[in-house]
């Protein structure tokens, strides 16, 4: 193929097209009309020799073709905005800039806080505009209309950068008088009620089947290789919330080891270490490659991971 055959425009187009699988939606984001983008979806199957997009009931759906060129063309894009961005070093002193940032709960209690007060001191003007995985889906990190996405991620598209903050383990809050406190064995902790907590996926969240163990994430999987099933008595999505239903005297919470000794302490709590194993987990960031080369994007980036290592 003759690089002199292709309008860098119709890669702009190609790159919209494949994050938002429609015509009507990419014209939107481009602000041109839906004649031209299907123009220019006309002119990239010529270059291409390939459909590209082909509709199914699924609606738009890319080809194998495509698949191919989508991270390729984003690595490209990247690259020629970070040739483009202004050479001055980004002065977050004085800047005005808005960050907006998708966390999970668990992230929200842990990190935030300690992000904000961080921030307060180094960037004054900057505003954090917080958002929860509800908000928020993988196409718009991608947009890089999020700036970043903070969560524990089962799974995330390729394209997109990563790095983990830190690693951490579980641990269970109980109430002092708990009637089986004293000896937190096995047989204690099943004879116990509990407390669930979570929300880590990306979109609207959804009820929970108490019999659907395989989704209850990593506590009732490392309970279920045991053979085991704990009673679950309350569901929240919410990490500030185990705390206050533990103190009654018949539940347990069984949380990330840095929620619950925030908790634990607030709280008059006891910190039980769980009577079974259950595997670490790693809170990432995750950002669109859109985003990696620009200047405040990678002073946020550095400003994150240094509280990260602080808390």
């Amino acid at each position: 193929m003759n690089i002199d055959r292709i309008d860098l425009n119709l890669l702009v187009y190609l790159d919209v097209l494949l994050r938002e699988g429609s015509v009507t939606r990419a014209a939107q984001q481009l602000g041109i009309t839906q004649p031209a983008m299907s123009n220019g979806l006309r002119r990239l199957r010529d270059v291409f020799g390939d459909p590209l997009l082909v509709r199914t009931s699924d609606g738009m759906t890319p080809t194998q073709r495509a698949r191919e060129l989508q991270p390729v063309i984003r690595k490209a894009l990247g690259e020629l905005e970070a040739a483009l961005q202004p050479l001055e070093e980004f002065d977050a002193m004085v800047s005005h800039r808005v960050f907006r940032i998708m966390v999970s709960d668990y992230a929200e209690s842990t990190l935030v806080p300690e992000l904000v007060k961080r921030l307060r001191s180094d960037a004054p003007d900057i505003i954090l505009d917080v958002l929860t995985p509800s908000d928020v889906t993988f196409k718009d990190v991608e947009a890089g209309k999020i700036d970043m996405a903070i969560n524990r991620f089962d799974e995330m598209p390729q394209s997109f950068h990563q790095m983990t903050l830190w690693k951490d383990d579980f641990v269970c809050l109980v109430n002092p008088d708990h009637p089986l406190a004293a000896n937190f064995n096995l047989d204690a902790y099943l004879a116990s009620k509990h407390i669930w907590v979570s929300k880590t996926g990306m979109g609207a969240g959804v009820g929970i089947d108490p019999a659907k163990v395989v989704r209850l994430g990593w506590v009732d999987n490392a309970l279920s290789k045991l053979g085991h099933k704990r009673k679950i008595s309350v569901f929240t999505r919410h990490y500030q919330m185990p705390a206050l239903l533990a103190l009654n005297n018949d539940l347990v919470a069984t949380l990330p080891r840095k929620v619950a000794e925030m908790q634990a302490e607030s709280a008059a709590l006891l910190v039980k270490e769980p009577p079974f194993p259950i595997p670490a987990f790693e809170l990432k960031m995750a950002w669109s490659p859109l985003l990696q080369h620009h200047q405040a994007h990678r002073w946020l980036r550095r400003m994150i991971v240094d509280v990260a290592q602080h808390c």
